[in-house]
């Protein structure tokens, strides 16, 4: 059997007083249900962090390939006309991958007790993304989960490629950044020690460059304390990844940074824009409600930053204002796409207007990847001449200073 999750929800009475709290119950459309019984109106209703993570069995990846044919292949059946649950017990017997399979024989037991598709998946986070599941469950509430599949494996054999072209460039810079880190390495241990009594001696009478003093007090420190550095180095990095990875604060610090960083940020911003657009115009194609469906579409961004702005979005559409207004006012929107949006409202054809827009963003956002990919190799030569360059200034200005008094 289930064991029943808790959900956090905020909700609105009949009077408008604003209310918050936690239910037990065996799907978020359950909880949903369930507050419309208490004569409750949600506003949003998520799965408590730790019920989730008692929930949460998914220990396992799964390579995105296998999941890329998953998705393609579930959505080929379910278009034929096979039901959800054969169709599942029919890919588990076929996959040849054993993560993959342990996940669907999980999935298919959860499904054959009840439980909707996206709560299945949501059992294994290592498998399926926070996207994907948010994208099943648009699927499972408009009737279209074989197009979302489709739209999936899509997707990620987008992530793919786009990974692919990146290892690809950063090769020949990777490459060149280990033998520079070798050289390097060996010049700290091993050469600039060498130096040392000559290098003490200039310091005592002020006549090291800064640079050289820099260089010599790292080697020393890589040289007699390099456990405690590694140490320092490794603790620092842990408490990095906890804190912006398995942290809710922490993520959302990091999505807000990545739409400030320049360059990448306009990147970040319009690839979570035109997915939060096409899930939100085919939404509204199939004819699920407004509110309803920015709730599911907000999550479909990718970005608690801009999911943030949406949910505040839909709390004034809620008390009858437009989509366009709240947009702009959160900043997170391109001033020519909140305009089309207040047309799309105006003309009726909001629906249209969103998928046009996703559509040109992705157009748009793909030639932006492809000149960022491009640089990389260049950025990260000049990285590495400039180390190379300070390490060897400093071992030669000395020299030349000392050469010069004679």
């Amino acid at each position: 059997m289930i064991s029943l999750p808790e959900f956090d929800y905020t909700a609105r009475e009949l009077s408008g007083k604003q209310i918050a709290g936690t239910l037990t119950a065996t799907t978020e459309q359950d909880a949903l249900s369930i507050l419309a019984g208490r004569q409750l109106y949600p506003q949003k209703v998520v799965q408590s962090e730790a019920s989730r993570r008692h929930a949460d069995t998914g220990t396992r990846r799964v390579p995105v390939r296998s999941l890329t044919t998953f998705f393609n292949q579930l959505a080929d059946l379910l278009r034929s006309g096979v039901p959800l649950l054969r169709s599942l017990q029919l890919l588990s017997d076929q996959t040849s991958s054993p993560a993959l399979k342990y996940v669907i024989q999980d999935v298919c037991e959860q499904v054959a007790d009840g439980a909707r598709l996206n709560d299945s998946m949501r059992r294994h986070s290592k498998a399926f993304s926070q996207l994907t599941i948010s994208m099943v469950r648009a699927g499972e509430e408009g009737g279209f989960l074989e197009d979302v599949l489709s739209r999936v494996a899509t997707f990620n054999d987008h992530q793919e490629e786009l990974r692919s072209r990146v290892v690809s460039a950063m090769v020949y810079p990777l490459f060149l950044a280990g033998a520079g880190g070798m050289i390097i390495s060996v010049l700290l241990l091993w050469f600039v020690p060498e130096f040392g009594t000559i290098f003490d001696q200039m310091r005592k009478r002020g006549e090291l460059p800064w640079a050289t003093t820099t260089l010599m007090s790292l080697s020393d420190a890589i040289r007699h304390w390099w456990f405690f550095v590694a140490m320092a180095v490794g603790s620092v990095a842990g408490g990095i990844w906890y804190f912006f990875f398995e942290t809710e604060a922490g993520r959302l610090k990091l999505d807000h940074f990545k739409l400030k960083t320049p360059g990448l940020g306009g990147i970040v911003q319009d690839l979570a824009v035109a997915r939060f657009c096409r899930m939100l115009g085919t939404l509204l194609r199939n004819g699920v409600p407004m509110l309803q469906s920015l709730g599911i579409a907000r999550d479909a961004s990718g970005n608690q930053v801009l999911s943030t702005a949406i949910g505040k979005a839909a709390e004034n559409v809620s008390g009858g204002k437009s989509l366009a207004t709240p947009l702009k006012a959160s900043g997170q929107f391109r001033r020519e796409i909140v305009e089309m949006i207040s047309v799309g409202e105006e003309a009726n054809n909001l629906e249209n207007v969103l998928l046009n827009i996703a559509d040109n963003l992705e157009r748009y956002t793909s030639r932006r990847i492809d000149v960022v990919v491009r640089m990389l190799e260049p950025v990260m030569l000049l990285v590495m001449a400039a180390i190379v360059t300070f390490v060897i200034a400093a071992l030669l200005l000395p020299v030349l200073n000392m050469s010069s008094a004679f």
